[in-house]
């Protein structure tokens, strides 16, 4: 694996974007549904597409309304909250996460819909192909399927006696499920034994230590989607406080005090959402833009959280990481 592992594009091409402010019809104000399951963010920057529109000449209060439904990592608001968006009558909605993408996809077939980290759009059917979608839908996927076997490569790495390790999702998911089989495919060729951790809501996750309370791992894998966003540093302090070595996909649960992650930098990522709803709102066809897809990835080591555990991260390890904290 290279210190920065480059990922091309797969089926689609980079989408050519202009820079330059334009000037936008006079009077006009449009308007952005934003459905999330997670929790609303403290920051109010962030999801990260609103500073970058407002380089592109969509600036909130001005010409931009917005609508923000965040579901708190409960499913069973999603599609009240997508109905109540649609009701509204948006330009364009703004999905982020899968399930958030998919409560969309049902609630409308007209209104042109931007996600933000879809999972797997192909392998759940959110969309025909990368390259052209098709119907109402684009943005961009995190491609975390096919990443998962090689962070439990990772992991074996960093914990390499670890013969028995716990995976820790959201069940309710699609994509996420996906990401499950790939390790779960991958541990067998690996001769570890897996033990699911499945969680559908907030509350499930007492009951998920528990199970690690019972029957120990040796290590564990945080597959990150809203859900386990809202509830990471939960997870963090639980695998500290029981020394058990961890890795996630983003640097978030790392700079929480995690173990190690390997993945895209969310938001930047995210930072490209602002270019599809700049060309869908000057007319562009979500059909018509391929799905973007992430080009680097970076591994991200935390050497106070190894101290902690009583494990030392092998130097070939250290050696390729994009940032380590000390």
């Amino acid at each position: 694996m290279n210190r920065r592992t480059a990922i091309a594009l797969i089926g689609c091409g980079a989408i050519e974007w202009s820079f330059p402010v334009e000037a936008q019809p006079a009077g006009k104000t449009y308007r952005i549904g934003y459905l999330f399951l997670g929790a609303p963010a403290l920051d109010p920057e962030k999801p990260a597409p609103w500073p970058t529109l407002r380089v592109l000449g969509f600036v909130e209060g001005r010409n931009l309304a917005v609508e923000r439904r965040c579901a708190s990592g409960r499913r069973d608001r999603l599609p009240a909250f997508a109905s109540e968006l649609v009701a509204w009558k948006p330009d364009l909605i703004l999905a982020q996460g899968g399930q958030a993408a998919e409560v969309a996809s049902r609630t409308t077939r007209d209104i042109p819909t931007v996600v933000m980290g879809a999972g797997d759009p192909l392998g759940t059917g959110l969309v025909k192909s990368l390259a052209r979608p098709g119907g109402n839908i684009t943005g961009l996927s995190e491609i975390t399927t096919a990443l998962a076997p090689k962070r439990l490569e990772l992991l074996k790495e960093v914990a390499p006696t670890a013969s028995r390790v716990a995976v820790l999702w959201n069940a309710a998911d699609a994509a996420m499920n996906l990401r499950f089989r790939e390790i779960e495919a991958a541990a067998k060729a690996m001769q570890i034994l897996i033990q699911p951790l499945r969680v559908f809501e907030p509350d499930d996750f007492d009951e998920a230590f528990n199970a690690i309370h019972l029957d120990r791992p040796d290590a564990m894998v945080m597959i990150t989607d809203a859900l386990m966003g809202l509830n990471r540093k939960r997870v963090v302090e639980f695998a500290a406080e029981n020394r058990l070595p961890t890795i996630y996909e983003v640097r978030d649960a790392v700079d929480d005090g995690g173990l190690i992650s390997y993945g895209p930098n969310l938001p930047n990522f995210f930072t490209r959402a602002a270019y599809y709803i700049e060309k869908i709102l000057k007319g562009a066809k979500p059909s018509d833009l391929p799905m973007e897809q992430p080009t680097v990835l970076e591994l991200v080591v935390n050497l106070r959280a190894a101290k902690a555990i009583g494990i030392t991260l092998p130097s070939s390890i250290i050696a390729l990481a994009d940032e380590v904290i000390e």
